[in-house]
């Protein structure tokens, strides 16, 4: 039976990016009638060429004799190998320090210890936070030990690593996905996300978003209602560890318009639609709280961000990470750039884009990962000031796009030289360098002072890393030196609050208690919440014997954080010492209400309670 109009059209598109195999069972049509149309549309020698590339190169994105057991056997060296990999580059982290936000979500965080530290009530009915669990269970079997949880983050890593391996197995035959899974496992800016232990949940999320695209090709291979359901799931659990996940739906409509099955599968995302308009909804009503945060708590400047600005300077900048991986930083301040500058930043994502498009219409497979690199990025591209313009923990997921690339060069270079040792040589090279780099930025988050050392290296104009300078030569002693890196900050930033309030804590410590109520009133300008302010505040009046005006500054401070037991605690004795018996027995009270452990407070109320 010959082929109609139709069929031939579907046909001819077909075959550029799927088996013929594949495509006459997609139509349903003769192997030999769809032969034959084609050699008489090309000639034998065009046709031999395309049907050929078409098998060794732009399989469907799912082999069709994948069997995951057998896989996992053929290739169970490959993985011993990429766990080494990932021992030999992350093992010199494990004795690392708790660093930055750390140390108040962990350290400092009294309701690690209770068991509802991971439950409560949110957007959901029941809400159930994954990653305070971890932190919770964690703590209580290990204790503060920030070796267990940093562990969680490696393992995390190691599971990434597995799931990348096999995930790019899907779309390129061996040893293009080993490749991807190598880059993976060594390429330094992944450390910040991995070595970082509040970087955790973007290794965790990662993790349940991998399993999700997992599941979902399964489930379009085999059909079994089974494997959505996991895909479904697994991409919740992705959504709890953290909420800028929500770019994967767009992940999974560009698959489907690579596969060519957009619209036949159109329905089966409606439960992914359904949990991102919910996780939107309630983000959406943050929006507000998270950008009074940052003005509040990081002295971000109120206003919005030009996307025309922003995106080419943040998507360039990840790209030069990750193919040159010299100026890694906590802090990426570096971005102010000549007319000249932005222009050829410009150019670079318009190629960007350029590429995507080509390999849309050359290799869908390409295609696909140039734009889940993009599409990852995009929660923190919006106008809104709600993220940092650059931060390497944001690039966790979607660089795996920009290895794919390197991967498949890699492959192409075999190819043109007929001889793959040479792709080979090639790969083991660049893996020595990057696990290099990698090792050796470890150690630049062994603790704080090595983290701001590091960072002033490669970002002199960041005012928070000034201000952690500051506060780096001031446990050292040297109170000249951190003066100096605190007036800093605050040059480079005038409404630093909390650079004001360090710097009045180094003039409190050198006896100029003139300029230290005068940088705590600064730092009380800039940031009316710094209870840490009116705490030492009422502390200098208190060392000057100012009762009263110690007596208004912790008030306040307990007014703006009244949980804190020892604030109580100080007013108490501030009463004590006005003779105010009576308040301050209540305010001893209140600070043992908060914690009946606090030795202080009892001795002090016992003291008062022999007073005559």
């Amino acid at each position: 039976m010959s082929l109609n109009k139709k069929q031939k059209e579907q046909l001819k598109a077909l075959v550029k990016f799927k088996s013929l195999d594949e495509a006459v069972k997609i139509l349903k049509i003769d192997l030999n009638e769809a032969k034959k149309y084609l050699i008489d549309l090309w000639g034998e020698e065009k046709y031999r060429k395309i049907i050929k590339k078409n098998q060794n190169q732009k399989e469907s994105i799912f082999h069709q004799n994948f069997n995951f057991k057998l896989w996992v056997r053929q290739n169970l060296k490959y993985f011993v190998f990429l766990t080494i990999l990932v021992i030999i580059n992350y093992a010199n982290s494990l004795p690392n320090d708790f660093l930055s936000d750390d140390i108040a979500t962990i350290v400092q965080n009294p309701q690690i210890n209770r068991f509802d530290y991971f439950l409560g009530k949110n957007f959901f009915p029941f809400y159930f936070n994954p990653r305070n669990f971890c932190y919770f269970f964690i703590n209580k079997v290990f204790g503060l030990n920030p070796l267990f949880f940093r562990l969680l983050n490696i393992l995390s890593h190691l599971g990434n690593v597995y799931l990348v391996f096999l995930l790019t197995n899907f779309f390129f035959n061996f040893p293009v996905s080993f490749f991807i899974a190598g880059f993976f496992a060594v390429h330094p800016i992944l450390v910040e996300a991995v070595t970082w232990i509040s970087g955790g949940p973007y290794t965790n999320a990662a993790f349940f978003l991998f399993l999700s695209l997992f599941f979902w090709i399964v489930w379009k291979k085999d059909q079994k209602n089974l494997y959505y359901l996991f895909s479904v799931i697994s991409f919740l659990i992705a959504l709890l560890f953290s909420e800028r996940v929500i770019w994967f739906l767009a992940v999974l409509f560009f698959y489907e318009i690579c596969q060519g099955s957009f619209k036949k599968n159109i329905k089966f995302f409606l439960p992914f639609l359904l949990l991102v308009i919910w996780w939107s909804a309630y983000l959406l009503g943050l929006t507000g709280k998270r950008i009074a945060a940052l003005e509040t708590n990081y002295y971000m400047e109120p206003g919005f961000d030009n996307p025309f600005v922003k995106i080419p300077i943040a998507v360039t900048s990840y790209l030069e990470l990750i193919f040159w991986p010299n100026k890694l930083s906590f802090y990426h301040s570096e971005l102010n750039f000549t007319p000249l500058q932005f222009f050829f930043k410009s150019v670079g994502l318009l190629s960007f884009f350029g590429l995507t498009a080509y390999f849309l219409i050359k290799d869908r497979r390409i295609a696909f990962w140039l734009m889940f690199f993009f599409l990852s990025l995009t929660p923190t591209l919006t106008p809104l000031r709600i993220s940092w313009v650059v931060a390497e923990r944001y690039a966790y997921t979607g660089s795996l796009g920009i290895f794919v690339v390197l991967a498949f060069l890699l492959q192409k270079i075999g190819e043109k030289t007929k001889n793959q040792k040479i792709s080979w040589i090639i790969w083991g090279v660049l893996i020595l360098a990057l696990s290099i780099r990698t090792i050796v930025r470890n150690f630049d988050w062994r603790n704080q002072d090595t983290l701001w050392l590091a960072t002033a290296k490669t970002s002199p104009s960041s005012p928070q890393n000034h201000n952690n300078l500051g506060d780096l030569y001031g446990r050292r002693g040297d109170l000249e030196k951190a003066v100096e890196e605190f007036k800093k900050a605050i040059k480079l930033k005038p409404n630093y609050a909390d650079a004001y309030h360090n710097l009045a804590n180094t003039y409190y410590q050198m006896g100029k208690f003139d300029l230290a109520e005068e940088n705590y009133q600064k730092a009380l300008e800039f940031n009316p919440h710094l209870w840490q302010s009116y705490l030492n505040l009422g502390a200098l009046y208190f060392a000057e014997n100012k009762l009263d005006k110690a007596e208004r500054s912790l008030l306040q401070a307990i007014e703006i954080n009244p949980q804190n037991p020892d604030l109580h605690f100080s007013l108490g004795y501030v009463y004590f010492q006005e003779k105010k018996f009576d308040e301050a027995k209540k305010a001893l009270n209140a600070s043992l209400s908060l914690d009946p452990n606090h030795q202080k407070a009892k001795e002090l109320l016992s003291k008062i309670n022999l007073t005559p």
